[in-house]
């Protein structure tokens, strides 16, 4: 087979393969004796009629059209191998000039980008510089403090920021409605987790007190027979709690059980210590993306829609999972936050074009300085993957084909070369 190739605009490539010989004579045969098995004649049975009644039955350019499909995915391969192409979706397939000798076929491809790279070594980006302030490690404490809070038994009445101990039972038209009701169920005054109205009108009730608490259901509300229903709640308040908030004292030090820490004193040492280590991981993030924007926005590629829009498709379904394995149905999700698909969609392709590029960048970067990847690295990698994944090694590598692997490992190596070059 011989083939060629001629540039067209937007990283798309015209590939022209030419079939002939015993290649293109052995896919005819085949078409052929496919026809003739499918074929049917009066007077025949279907799958034995003579070869010579079947040429007479069946059109020669029916035989060379299906011979095509034979040739095709094999005459695309050798033309993407002999002209070092790398496609990124799969290609459109024409037939330039066909006979019972030769086929000519084009392919049109939409290929990787040429990437002209900027400066991305010495770009003099200063890591920012850490401080920790008195005020920040006093809001940490406070922090702390609220976190080793307890609640304890309150005599008096219910007010805001108490917890209730309550039962309630929910009525729509005198029905109990799904899902109004519920027993020893503790709720904090304030928190906002009951419709509108409902914590509010329960303030002031003691202990052991019973009330009806009438409501209207918000008209957005999730449950179509409930929107802007009036309902009544039947409530039972059993106890009431007060948060008690502790002291940041020397036994507050010693409460919060932490390793070193014996003082007041040691407690701000070691909350200082945290501040500045979390700073310092903010702080080398910051730095590195500001590394990475610079150098991907001095670097020139024209990126194909269909690369933008593989991305933004991976970025959509990804965000799929993780939604639906928190128990929450897609659909659902959607709706909870009055989100519009497409509208999601229009926004994941802004961090999609940003990650195409990228990825086409730094690959870029691993050609130029001739980064390699061993067989040793790749072995590595499969075996952190399996780890990571709680897969057995073989049904990783059946997973991920060896080039992923390959290329990640060069995006990697580019990402660390950029990073350690500024």
């Amino acid at each position: 087979m011989k083939s060629t190739v001629n540039k067209l605009e937007n990283s798309k490539v015209e590939l022209l393969v030419e079939v002939d010989g015993d290649l293109w004579k052995d896919a005819q045969a085949s078409a052929f004796k496919k026809a003739a098995k499918d074929l049917e004649v009066k007077g025949f049975r279907k799958g034995q009629i003579p070869e010579a009644i079947a040429k007479k039955h069946i059109k020669d350019e029916t035989v060379m059209m299906s011979a095509v499909e034979e040739v095709a995915q094999a005459a695309l391969i050798a033309g993407i191998e002999d002209n070092d192409l790398e496609l990124v979706t799969n290609p459109e397939l024409e037939v330039e000039a066909i006979s019972d000798t030769q086929v000519k076929l084009k392919f049109i491809c939409t290929v990787s980008p040429d990437v002209t790279l900027g400066k991305y070594k010495d770009l003099g980006v200063e890591k920012p510089e850490i401080a920790v302030t008195d005020t920040e490690i006093a809001e940490e404490l406070e922090q702390m403090r609220e976190q080793h809070a307890e609640l304890s038994l309150k005599e008096g009445k219910l007010a805001e920021g108490d917890t209730a101990v309550l039962d309630f039972d929910g009525y729509k038209d005198d029905v109990a409605f799904e899902g109004g009701k519920a027993e020893n169920f503790s709720l904090e005054i304030g928190s906002g987790q009951f419709i509108p109205g409902f914590e509010e009108k329960m303030i002031g009730m003691e202990a052991g007190e019973e009330r009806d608490v009438e409501l209207t259901f918000p008209e957005d509300y999730h449950v179509e027979d409930l929107k802007g229903a009036d309902v009544v709640f039947k409530v039972k308040l059993h106890e009431v709690k007060e948060r008690i908030v502790p002291v940041i004292d020397e036994d507050f030090a010693l409460d919060v059980d932490i390793e070193g820490v014996k003082t007041l004193d040691d407690l701000k040492e070691n909350v200082r210590a945290t501040i500045v280590e979390r700073k310092e991981e903010e702080a080398a993030r910051e730095h590195e993306n500001e590394i990475l924007t610079q150098v991907v926005e001095a670097a020139t590629v024209d990126i194909p829609e269909v690369m933008i829009e593989q991305e933004t498709e991976r970025l959509h379904q990804d965000m799929k999972m993780r939604i639906e394995q928190q128990g929450i149905p897609f659909d659902q999700f959607i709706a909870m936050t009055g989100q519009d698909e497409d509208a999601l969609k229009e926004n994941l392709k802004l961090d999609a074009e940003k990650q195409v590029k990228l990825r086409l960048v730094l690959f870029k970067i691993s050609e130029v300085e001739k980064l390699s990847v061993t067989d040793v690295d790749v072995a590595k990698e499969y075996e952190e993957l399996s780890k990571a994944y709680n897969m057995e090694l073989e049904e990783v590598k059946a997973a991920i084909d060896a080039p992923n692997v390959i290329y990640d490992l060069r995006i990697r190596q580019a990402y660390d070369l950029v990073k350690d070059s500024n």
